[in-house]
């Protein structure tokens, strides 16, 4: 269990420096202009945090693994840690519009890829907790 999730630290802290290429690859200077300057900036804010927030989760698991699956604190963080991906998980099939990525091969591509890395690390996390 702690290899499964040293790897998934490791995923997750990969998953968080990839949010430096948002503004970019979402072409946000242009999206975001006809925003007001305050939805602009939480935009950038908001992705700022999701990505230390998950950064931080992902450092959690490379170097505490061992504790995360102890009882006590180390299971009650991973329960919040199964409910915060678990939440995700439903996000990735209920707040967004299929239509981002039905019928474009490189959108459903990563919308599978991404839909089974939630289911991953959400049963990984509900596992330890249950353990």
């Amino acid at each position: 269990m702690e290899l499964q999730l040293q790897i998934t630290g490791m995923l997750l802290i990969a998953l968080a420096f990839i949010h430096i290429i948002f503004p970019k690859y979402f072409n946000w200077e242009k999206e975001l202009r006809s925003l007001s300057l305050i939805n602009r900036e939480m935009m950038r804010v908001h992705t700022l945090f999701i990505a230390l927030t998950v950064f931080l989760m992902g450092l959690l698991c490379v170097t505490s693994p061992h504790e995360l699956t102890e009882p006590g604190l180390g299971k009650k963080i991973a329960l919040g840690l199964a409910v915060f991906w678990t939440t995700r998980l439903f996000i990735q099939f209920f707040g967004y519009s299929s239509e981002l990525w039905k019928g474009k091969a490189f959108e459903t591509v990563t919308h599978i890829i991404f839909s089974l890395f939630w289911i991953y690390i959400s049963v990984l996390f509900w596992i330890i907790y249950f353990q």
